[in-house]
């Protein structure tokens, strides 16, 4: 699912060449939007590591000291700080960097070599049958918003949409998804509140097979009483959904907040391993100093984000590139 336009890198007409430059300005602006709303993070990593090295002639245990509470309290993490302290000493023992000005592109080289996690293999719908999607996360964390910013980029790909409100506990969040369905064109369903999710998600599902929609996206409880009757919840879900179309769920979505900061690294550990998360979408990243925590979850978990929140605009929804993040964090 691709924001930009491809350009031509040659191209053969006036017209051909007007439209490259108008995608080159549309891609510099929506990096500008990028870099303004991660000023927080920017502030809370680049700018008190420029104000580190600002003057200093070598890298002495004491900056390294300094260094390792610039990035642990930027919410990186503590496994993530500590491989990153562990990478720079070394190379300051053989040598390898010496220059405290060198300090922050060997941080961000390795960064970004941490947002470059490894895809995690997705399931493939057989032929006709709609790609089923399964969203899920804690209460507050954006999980509806989030669901109808994604079908209207699925739309805007051409593909027909169904949202399913298999969130029966809250009546707020069934309304909120059908708010979404009608403003961006897609297919609804839902039942009473209260009702059992996975007869909802049964029924989506041969709604969906009939209608032979495209992408079908599921809308999943963040709270009931305990841990273990939320997660005995989502998978019942799973498997009810399993039955009804083999293979389904495809994907398995995890919405986490940045701005909780490190308690979205435990929801993502405690999400992946009861329903194997195959994607990370990371919300309210303009309003948090703690956007840094993208580096470790993909760090610690090895898993992709797909997406990053950085507004309430329905474009606010972005396709995550690793490259972009770092240069409007570091730059």
């Amino acid at each position: 699912m691709k924001l930009f336009r491809s350009k031509n890198k040659h191209p053969e007409s006036d017209a051909d060449a007007s439209r490259q430059n108008a995608g080159t300005k549309e891609d510099k602006g929506l990096f500008t939007r990028l870099r303004e709303r991660l000023s927080k993070t920017r502030t809370s990593i680049a700018g008190r590591l420029d104000r580190l090295i600002l003057g200093k002639k070598e890298i002495t245990p004491e900056l390294l000291d300094e260094l390792e509470e610039i990035l642990f309290t930027s919410d990186l993490g503590v496994e993530t700080t500590q491989t990153l302290i562990d990478m720079v000493q070394e190379k300051v023992a053989r040598k390898s960097l010496k220059d405290p000005e060198k300090l922050k592109a060997t941080l961000k080289e390795q960064i970004l070599n941490f947002l470059q996690a490894p895809q995690v293999e997705h399931l493939v719908p057989a032929p006709g049958q709609p790609l089923v999607i399964m969203v899920v996360g804690v209460n507050g964390v954006g999980k509806t918003t989030t669901i109808g910013k994604a079908a209207s980029l699925f739309k805007k790909e051409g593909k027909s949409v169904m949202l399913v409100a298999a969130d029966t506990f809250r009546a707020a969040a069934i309304e909120q998804l059908e708010i979404w369905a009608e403003r961006v064109g897609a297919d609804f369903i839902k039942q009473h509140s209260g009702a059992d999710p996975s007869a909802v998600v049964f029924d989506a599902l041969t709604a969906a097979q009939s209608r032979k929609t495209d992408v079908v996206l599921i809308d999943t409880a963040g709270r009931l009483h305990t841990k273990k009757n939320l997660m005995d919840e989502l998978q019942k879900v799973r498997r009810v959904a399993g039955k009804k179309l083999p293979g389904a769920p495809h994907e398995t979505w995890l919405v986490l907040d940045a701005t909780t900061g490190q308690n979205a690294i435990s929801q993502a550990q405690m999400f992946h391993e009861a329903l194997g998360v195959t994607d990370i979408i990371l919300t309210k990243l303009d309003g948090t100093a703690k956007g840094a925590i993208v580096v470790g979850i993909s760090h610690q978990l090895k898993l992709p984000v797909r997406y990053i929140g950085i507004g309430e605009k329905i474009e606010d929804l972005r396709p995550f590139d690793p490259e972009e993040l770092v240069r409007a964090i570091f730059d």
